[in-house]
C-alpha cells in the first residue's frame, strides 16, 4: 500500500488501528517562532547577500589552516560536517515522509562526510544504503566502512543500484557526497554514469548535495560536462561557509553546517556568518534568488522584468513522487470521508509541513456568478462540516449568505497532496461563534470591531488606527468584550470531498466522495487526472 507504508510509515498504519473519534476538531494554533526553532533559521535580518562565500582556493587555505595551527584534525572535521549534514536533512525530510536515503560517497574528504552522516542517519531512523564505488585504503575511511558494517547498513554497487530501476521508485532522498571543493575536470567512471542517473531529465528522488553540488564549478556554479547535465538539487549543505557556487544555487533548502569555525578564521578570511541557533549543528540560510553572483543583484530591474520572470514560470517543475492513492487506500472511510481528511490534516499537520497547514482558499460568487477567492483559516470541523469565522457584511459573508454554497481548497506542498470540498453553508449557531470569539486574543477581538471588512478606507491606514486607539480606550486589556452581532462563524456542509496526491507524469490520483445532499449517503469514484 503506497499511502500507508511509503508516505506515511507508521503514523498511516497507526491510524488504521485508532480510528478517528467523530468529535469537534479544533485546529491548533502554530507559532511561526517555533518553526524558525526547529529548523535552525537563520534570523530575518540575514540576508545571502551578506553572508561571506569562499572560493576554491580560499577553502582549501581554511582547511589547512583549521587542521594546522589550529589543531583540528581531519576525522574530528569530517564527524562534525557529517552530523551537521545529517541534522540538516532530517530538518527538512523527516523519516516519517522519508524513510529511504540512498548515500553516494567519493573518494575524497566530501565522501567521508558522507559516511559518517550515513550512520547518523541511520540512528535517527532512516533506512539507509550506501554506494561507495572507490574506496580507499586509508585508516580513517576503512574506520568509517567497518562502523557502517557493524550497523549493518548495505554497501551497494552502483551497477546493483542500476538494476533495481529507477532511483525515485527505490530511495526519497539522495545524499550528494561525491565531489567536494577541490574537484576539477570532468568525472570519471563509474561517477560520470552516477552524475547522469542524478541529472534532472531523469526525474530523481530530492537530492541533498554536501558542500557544493558534484560537477559544480567552485567558483562558476553549474556547469554541463559533455553529455552530463549539472546537477538540482533540492537541498545544499554548505560546510564551515558557502562556496561562491551556492550563489547559483536555485533549490528549496539552503542550510550552513559545520559549527567549529574558530574567531581567527572568520578575521583571517573576514567571514560573515549567521548565527547559529541554541544548541543546532546547522542554520538555515535566506533564499538567494539571481542568475548572477550578489554582486549583480542589486542591478535596477529592466522594462522587460515581468515578461522574463513570466517566462520562467513554464521552467517550473517538479516530480511528484511522494506516492500513491488507491481506492484500497481510502475504502474504510467510504461512509464518512471526514474521517479521512481528519487523518490528512493529522499527518499535514503533525509533520509541520507549512507554517498554517489549516490555511484553506475559499471560493464564493456573487448573484451574477462571478467568482472570487481568497485565504481563511480553518477553526475546527466535525460530523458535521467544516467551520471558519469572518465578518458577515464583508464581501465573502455576503457572497456565502447570498447563495448559500462554498468550495475551498488546500494544498500541502511537501506531502504533494490536494484536497477539494464543496457544499452548502450557513451561518453557525450564536453560542458557537460567542465560544469562540471570547477564546480569541484580546487584540483580535477589538479588530473584530475595528474592520468594516471589504469597505473603502477614504482617510489612509490611519482611519484604521485611529479606530483601533478608540476600542482600545474602551475596552483596555483585561476587559470583556461583546462579540460584534455582524462577525461569527460560518458551517460548510459537504457535498463533494476530493482527495489528489500527486504522481510521476501528471497522471495524479483523485479519489471524489459525493452525495446529492448533505443528508444523502457517500458515493466514492475516481476521476481523471
Amino acid at each position: 500500500m503506497f499511502l500507508a507504508s511509503r508516505l506515511l510509515g507508521h503514523s498511516a498504519r497507526l491510524c488504521l488501528r485508532s480510528p478517528v473519534r467523530s468529535v469537534p476538531y479544533a485546529v491548533p494554533t502554530l507559532r511561526h517562532k517555533q518553526h524558525s526553532e526547529r529548523r535552525g533559521m537563520a534570523s530575518s535580518a540575514t540576508t545571502m547577500d551578506s553572508i561571506s562565500y569562499l572560493s576554491q582556493t580560499e577553502s582549501i587555505a581554511v582547511d589547512e589552516e583549521l587542521m594546522g595551527p589550529l589543531g583540528f584534525s581531519v576525522d574530528q572535521l569530517m564527524e562534525l560536517a557529517g552530523l551537521s549534514v545529517a541534522t540538516s536533512l532530517a530538518s527538512e525530510y523527516p523519516s516519517e515522509r522519508f524513510k529511504r536515503v540512498l548515500v553516494i560517497a567519493g573518494p575524497g574528504n566530501n565522501g567521508g562526510d558522507g559516511l559518517v552522516a550515513a550512520r547518523h542517519l541511520h540512528h535517527f531512523g532512516y533506512q539507509v544504503q550506501i554506494v561507495y564505488p572507490k574506496p580507499t585504503d586509508k585508516p580513517l575511511y576503512k574506520g568509517l566502512v567497518t562502523q557502517a558494517h557493524a550497523l549493518k547498513l548495505p554497501m551497494l554497487s552502483w551497477v546493483d543500484v542500476q538494476a533495481a530501476g529507477p532511483l525515485a521508485q527505490q530511495y526519497d532522498v539522495v545524499l550528494d557526497a561525491i565531489f567536494g571543493f577541490s574537484f576539477k575536470g570532468d568525472p570519471r567512471p563509474p561517477f560520470d554514469e552516477i552524475l547522469k542517473a542524478l541529472s534532472p531529465s531523469n526525474a530523481p528522488p530530492p537530492i541533498v548535495s554536501v558542500d557544493a553540488p558534484s560537477g559544480w564549478g567552485i567558483e562558476e556554479g553549474p556547469r554541463k560536462m559533455g553529455d552530463i547535465e549539472p546537477l538540482a538539487p533540492d537541498m545544499l549543505v554548505s560546510l564551515t561557509a558557502p562556496k561562491q557556487c551556492a550563489q547559483y544555487f536555485k533549490g528549496r533548502y539552503h542550510y550552513l553546517g559545520g559549527r567549529f569555525v574558530p574567531p581567527a578564521i572568520r578575521d583571517k578570511y573576514k567571514l560573515t556568518l549567521p548565527p547559529f541557533p541554541g544548541t543546532a549543528q546547522h542554520v538555515r540560510l535566506p533564499p538567494f534568488h539571481a542568475d548572477k553572483p550578489a554582486e549583480a543583484q542589486s542591478a535596477p530591474p529592466g522594462e522587460d522584468t515581468v515578461q522574463v520572470l513570466g517566462s520562467k514560470a513554464s521552467e517550473m517543475r517538479i516530480n511528484y513522487t511522494r506516492g500513491g492513492l488507491l481506492e484500497s487506500d481510502m475504502a474504510q472511510w467510504q461512509d464518512d470521508p471526514m474521517r479521512a481528511w481528519a487523518e490528512w490534516f493529522r499527518v499535514a499537520t503533525e509533520l509541520k509541513v507549512c507554517e498554517e497547514p489549516n490555511a484553506i482558499s475559499l471560493a464564493s460568487a456573487d448573484a451574477q456568478g462571478r467568482p472570487s477567492v481568497r485565504v481563511v483559516l480553518l477553526k475546527g470541523f466535525d460530523t458535521r462540516g467544516f467551520v471558519f469565522y469572518s465578518n458577515y457584511n464583508s464581501r465573502k459573508g455576503k457572497e456565502l449568505l447570498g447563495n448559500g454554497y462554498a468550495a475551498f481548497s488546500v494544498y500541502w506542498e511537501q506531502l504533494q497532496r490536494q484536497v477539494r470540498v464543496e457544499g452548502t453553508v450557513e451561518k453557525l449557531s450564536e453560542e458557537e461563534s460567542s465560544e469562540y470569539f471570547h477564546s480569541r486574543p484580546h487584540g483580535s477581538q477589538l479588530g473584530a470591531w475595528v474592520s468594516q471588512q471589504s469597505e473603502v478606507m477614504h482617510n489612509g491606514r490611519e482611519e484604521l488606527e485611529a479606530r483601533q486607539k478608540e476600542l482600545e480606550a474602551k475596552y483596555p486589556e483585561g476587559t470583556p468584550v461583546p462579540k460584534p452581532p455582524h462577525w461569527g462563524g460560518f458551517l460548510v456542509r459537504p457535498t463533494a470531498i476530493e482527495f489528489w496526491q500527486g504522481r510521476p507524469s501528471r497522471l495524479h490520483d483523485r479519489i471524489r466522495f459525493i452525495r446529492p445532499n448533505t443528508n444523502s449517503t457517500w458515493t466514492m469514484e475516481r476521476q481523471q487526472p
